[in-house]
């Protein structure tokens, strides 16, 4: 996955969810992607992002959970 391999260059940390072995979290990401499964969705406080780009997600760390952005790190 695209994202993933981005954040995880960046040190970004990262919670993953199965939505196919986790029921919340499925529910979670048909709702804020018109009831279907698309993945990646991200949720960066209260921010939700369905397929965003690494720099979207720095974008709302930087508003949101700044203290979670390693130093040196810029949006691509």
């Amino acid at each position: 996955m695209a994202l993933e391999r981005e954040l995880d260059k960046m040190q970004i940390p990262m919670v993953k969810h199965n939505i196919w072995d986790d029921p919340k979290a499925s529910e979670f990401v048909r709702r804020h992607a018109n009831n279907s499964e698309t993945v990646p969705t991200v949720a960066v406080g209260p921010t939700v992002m369905v397929n965003p780009s690494a720099g979207q997600v720095l974008h709302a760390m930087q508003e949101h959970t700044p203290d979670l952005i390693p130093d040196g790190v810029e949006a691509p």
